[in-house]
């Protein structure tokens, strides 16, 4: 019997470092982090491992989520608990953390997902909590490279319901969450790391 191959993104690979070092200036004051949308379960070992003081809750839809347990099992860290089923479709769990980090999936879900993803925020965020999205955003409308503008074409080509996401109507989506923008990162290969706080203390 041929055991299933774990799941395996170089663009992971690539980014995570950039992306550490934002989390480790953002999350420092965090305890419960919940990755929204883990993929892989790359980034979730990487950053569970070098930021020790957080408790990493990986989350994906339910057919995400045996990839997800073949990188933490292998890793075997002691702040890696077992992945949630999260969909923006879906009711969430019941419970709360002061830190939210997602990468590269608001281009991949359909913008009422992106809606109902950050409306669904505040039932799990604590006051003061952090949030960290990193991916390809347009800005007043237009991309920010020619490779971005490709990559835009590619998603709509697959599915209409994708796309790179405007930052004005991500960030108006957050404010209406309670979220107010901390700082707009600017990342290597024409990417940024959006960090919000939850302002509205409930």
């Amino acid at each position: 019997m041929n055991l299933p191959e774990k799941p395996y993104a170089p663009a992971c690979d690539r980014n995570r470092e950039p992306i550490l070092a934002v989390l480790r200036e953002h999350f420092d004051a965090c305890r419960a982090v919940l990755e929204i949308g883990s993929g892989t379960g790359q980034h979730a070992v990487h950053f569970a491992r070098h930021l020790p003081h957080l408790v990493w809750q990986c989350s994906d839809r339910a057919e995400m989520l045996d990839g997800i347990r073949m990188w933490l099992d292998e890793a075997a860290l002691p702040n890696t608990p077992a992945p949630l089923l999260i969909d923006a479709n879906l009711d969430w769990p019941a419970q709360r953390f002061d830190g939210v980090f997602s990468a590269n999936t608001l281009h991949i879900m359909s913008w009422p997902e992106v809606e109902a993803c950050f409306a669904r925020l505040a039932q799990v965020l604590n006051p003061g909590a952090v949030v960290a999205v990193y991916g390809p955003f347009r800005y007043a409308g237009e991309h920010t490279s020619e490779s971005n503008a490709a990559f835009d074409q590619s998603l709509r080509a697959g599915s209409a319901q994708r796309g790179i996401r405007d930052f004005e109507a991500v960030d108006e989506l957050a404010a209406r969450a309670g979220l107010s923008l901390r700082v707009d990162h600017a990342m290597p290969a024409n990417n940024r790391c959006l960090v919000w706080v939850n302002a509205s203390g409930t």
